[in-house]
């Protein structure tokens, strides 16, 4: 991250928290240069990207002041179910047709699931790899298939140990990517026709993996900042023979939210009064915004099992390397049956790609790239929240979560998300409409958009131009 984009980083900051108001005058050039060090040539740069992002404007001969909308903050979403029973997953097909129409180099990426690349160490990377792979022995090619790369699941180990877990390396699966250690998870504790009490709105590849393996929904409402409905998850698990559940604690995709530790402790003790297995999809754990968990990063529900109940699950193509497609199961009680069923399926993931990740976990600067991550995927958020209340209609509502890289949106009730879907991809816009989170396929009024990807011309305009098909609609 340039010194301009910190500079702007943190005057977007001081407009989000309302510190600098609507109509006010931001520090002048003179004034910010002297004050943070900084060359005026900064302050204008960090100026115009505040200027593309419509946060500031420019009065001639005045300065620069904060736009009138820029620090409105928009209502939250209302995530509220009606108890529904128990539904088999049918999504597939829905899922399918809208991942299928999101390949398209020249489409504005709203829809995607993942970062932009260019925000990786994708040379650095290679690098570790070459590195990596001249130190390995012949014999580490075949010894450790099933569980993984000893350097691999000891940089694993060594980070949650940063995080105040102590965790045996033997307790780690290495997997493809993290939806294969959820599959063997899921797989480990259920048979076909059993139930799984998930998130609502939820994951589309959740409701996929459900869908595989014949499982059941049991959808439990999230709130879009505090995370799952503890007290609806109490009385289901006391009315329903539910075998497992699957949340994610942190970052929650679609929604952001997270569970505070008071929560976490709630959910555990639950988990533990009914002896349920939990999968803890915890992807995003690394993209936190707030500066105080620099010092103190969020731990997991894992850090309160002392029964293997929670199989935690976490991965590095979110954060790192998205096509090397290496993750991790760190799975209490299962990690034997877990093993084997590895071992009965994919057996490893790839090597080369375990032992680059080692490498640079170890010598490549990992919390430094976080670092740079969490403040573009903070900067490109300002941006798309300034551009929805700009251009979206008044009535919109949208989470704000403190990190990741998604916003979901509730659009006015009268809106076809499907419909919006088409109609965005004919002017080379994606978006991921609400249905494909849902077991019900619920959500039909709501989107998710992703601010995963630097933020420019284009993702001016296509905001504009969803406004615009939401305004017609």
């Amino acid at each position: 991250m340039k010194r301009y984009e910190r500079f702007a980083a943190e005057i977007s900051n001081l407009i989000r928290t309302g510190i600098l108001a609507p109509g006010e005058r931001v520090p002048s050039v003179r004034q910010a240069s002297k004050a943070h060090g900084i060359s005026p040539s900064t302050v204008f740069q960090a100026y115009y990207l505040l200027e593309n992002q419509g946060l500031i404007s420019a009065r001639p001969r005045s300065g620069y002041f904060v736009r009138d909308n820029a620090s409105r903050i928009l209502d939250e979403p209302h995530v509220a179910l009606q108890q529904q029973a128990p539904s088999d997953v049918a999504v597939s097909e829905l899922v399918f047709s809208v991942l299928g129409s999101l390949r398209d180099n020249d489409t504005v990426p709203f829809g995607s699931a993942f970062p932009s690349p260019e925000l990786f160490p994708l040379a650095r990377l290679a690098t570790s790899m070459t590195r990596g792979l001249r130190q390995l022995s012949s014999h580490a090619v075949i010894s450790d298939m099933t569980t993984g790369h000893p350097d691999l699941c000891r940089q694993i180990a060594q980070r949650y140990m940063v995080n105040g877990m102590q965790l045996p390396t033997e307790e780690l699966v290495i997997t493809n990517g993290a939806m294969e250690a959820l599959n063997l998870g899921l797989q480990c504790v259920t048979q076909p026709g059993d139930l799984v009490a998930i998130e609502a709105p939820a994951f589309y590849a959740t409701l996929q993996v459900l869908e595989r393996l014949k499982l059941r929904a049991v959808e439990i409402p999230v709130h879009p900042r505090d995370g799952i409905d503890l007290e609806v998850l109490e009385n289901r698990l006391e009315t329903l023979p539910i075998k497992a559940c699957w949340f994610m604690s942190h970052l929650q995709n679609p929604l952001g939210a997270s569970l505070s530790d008071a929560r976490k402790a709630q959910l555990y003790a639950l988990l533990c009064r009914h002896q349920l297995p939990m999968l803890e999809d915890d992807v995003y754990a690394e993209l936190y915004f707030d500066q105080r968990a620099e010092v103190s990063p969020p731990q997991p529900v894992k850090a309160l099992d002392v029964e293997g109940l929670v199989m935690h699950c976490g991965s590095f193509s979110k954060c790192l390397a998205p096509g090397y497609r290496v993750g991790w199961i760190s799975a209490g009680r299962h990690t034997r049956e877990i093993s084997r069923l590895k071992l009965m399926t994919t057996i490893s993931p790839s090597l080369p790609a375990q032992v680059a990740l080692a490498d640079y976990l170890q010598h490549g600067g990992y919390d430094r790239h976080l670092r740079k991550l969490r403040l573009a995927l903070e900067t490109q958020q300002t941006a798309m929240l300034a551009a929805i209340d700009r251009y979206f209609p008044a009535d919109t509502r949208v989470t704000h979560p403190h990190g990741g890289y998604f916003l979901w949106c509730e659009l006015p009730e009268h809106i076809d998300s499907l419909a919006l879907f088409q109609q965005a991809l004919a002017h080379g816009i994606s978006l991921a409409p609400g249905p494909i989170f849902s077991a019900t396929q619920g959500f039909n009024h709501c989107i998710r958009l992703s601010y995963g990807h630097p933020w420019d011309a284009a993702s001016e305009r296509a905001m504009q131009t969803l406004g615009e098909l939401l305004k017609a609609a």
